[in-house]
């Protein structure tokens, strides 16, 4: 029987968890996009050094784990570096526009019973699953 859905459910469950734990800890929504945009356009200034922990803590989080994976995790991730820079400037375009992410408006949004967190969440996985469409099977590119 295949188990590799116990990582995706072991994962989600700590995102939930890190997202109680800051919204009860600080009283903020754990919106990723919200933390990294405060620290590029400077109005995250006053939580600067939290900001900075929650960053440092997403990417350092995965490289300290790695020595325990004991099988190859292929993320059927594109070798193409053009198409993945471009996603994620567009994911980013993406996140401001609609003034959040996944983590704030999906994992918190959704958890608080928010109806902008719950249509933001239902148009994010939509246009998703549209341009992966149409980006694999009209285009090619991935």
């Amino acid at each position: 029987m295949e188990t590799d859905w116990i990582w995706g459910l072991i994962g989600g469950g700590l995102i939930g968890l890190g997202g109680a734990v800051f919204l009860l800890g600080n009283g903020r929504v754990m919106g990723a996009s919200g933390i990294l945009g405060g620290l590029v356009d400077g109005s995250g200034r006053s939580n600067m050094s939290e900001r900075l922990a929650f960053i440092a803590g997403v990417v350092l989080a995965p490289l300290l784990l790695w020595p325990f994976y004991s099988v190859k995790i292929d993320t059927h991730l594109t070798d193409n570096w053009a198409v993945i820079i471009i996603a994620g400037l567009l994911v980013g375009v993406g996140t401001r526009i609609a003034n959040g992410c996944t983590s704030g408006h999906g994992v918190c949004g959704i958890s608080r019973l928010s109806l902008r967190g719950i249509v933001a969440t239902v148009f994010y996985i939509l246009a998703g699953g549209l341009t992966l469409a149409i980006f694999r099977h009209v285009l090619g590119v991935i």
